[in-house]
């Protein structure tokens, strides 16, 4: 929890100070914490659980921003630029989260500049991903995408087993391709091709990554 970009810098009482006066979220995987368009004035941040970031087309298409969880936070664009919501936060796994609104944040902001400066890297770190992502679009094929995607899921969600690297991402098939940007047909021939080839082994909402290495190479 300490490690949130949003505790950067802070001593234990400051940190602790800060979390009590946080409101306590708990959720269902189905949840919405906010919709697409609503307005923003308060930052959120995953203690325990799993969320996605998703936008909708006109047409009903979903895409898959990102997938967040213990320790991420959402919700700070907000709190720089006051505007409607840029994306849906759903529950993907029973969570609990963390609720900040603007005011409080700004009053604590206001005695810890040094707060201020670690969210906006946070911010640019999201905003690089995003760029990497459209790049990932125009010239990744779907099987670099979804490598990429799994050995992205794994770095904030794996647990190391005896074989491997296991990935609860606890997305469903759709939620997936959604994630990688294509359709559901075409990721999961793509994942198929992966465990015949050794790579991977899919169990239901998790998946054992194999051999990084090869995953690694055809993510490049």
């Amino acid at each position: 929890m300490l490690t949130a970009p949003l505790f950067a810098g802070m001593d234990e009482e400051s940190s602790r100070a800060l979390i009590d006066s946080m409101k306590v979220l708990d959720a269902a995987r189905g949840d919405v914490l906010f919709h697409e368009g609503e307005p923003g004035d308060r930052l959120f941040l995953v203690r325990d659980g799993k969320i996605k970031l998703g936008r909708r087309s006109n047409d009903g298409r979903e895409n898959l921003l990102a997938v967040l969880g213990p320790g991420e936070m959402f919700g700070e664009l907000s709190l720089f630029d006051p505007g409607p919501r840029t994306a849906t936060a759903t529950v993907v796994a029973d969570a609990v989260v963390l609720e900040l609104g603007h005011r409080d944040l700004v009053t604590w902001l206001a005695d810890k500049p040094k707060v201020a400066e670690h969210l906006l890297q946070a911010l640019a770190r999201r905003l690089r991903r995003t760029n990497e992502a459209l790049a990932d679009l125009v010239f990744s094929d779907v099987p670099g995408r979804v490598a990429k995607a799994l050995l992205d899921l794994s770095t904030r969600f794996g647990q190391q087993v005896d074989e491997g690297i296991r990935v609860a991402h606890d997305l469903t098939q759709e939620e997936l391709a959604q994630l990688v940007g294509a359709s559901r047909e075409t990721v999961n021939k793509a994942l198929a091709d992966f465990a015949a080839r050794g790579w991977v082994r899919r169990e239901g909402r998790a998946v054992v990554l194999l051999d990084v290495d090869r995953l690694e190479r055809r993510a490049r």
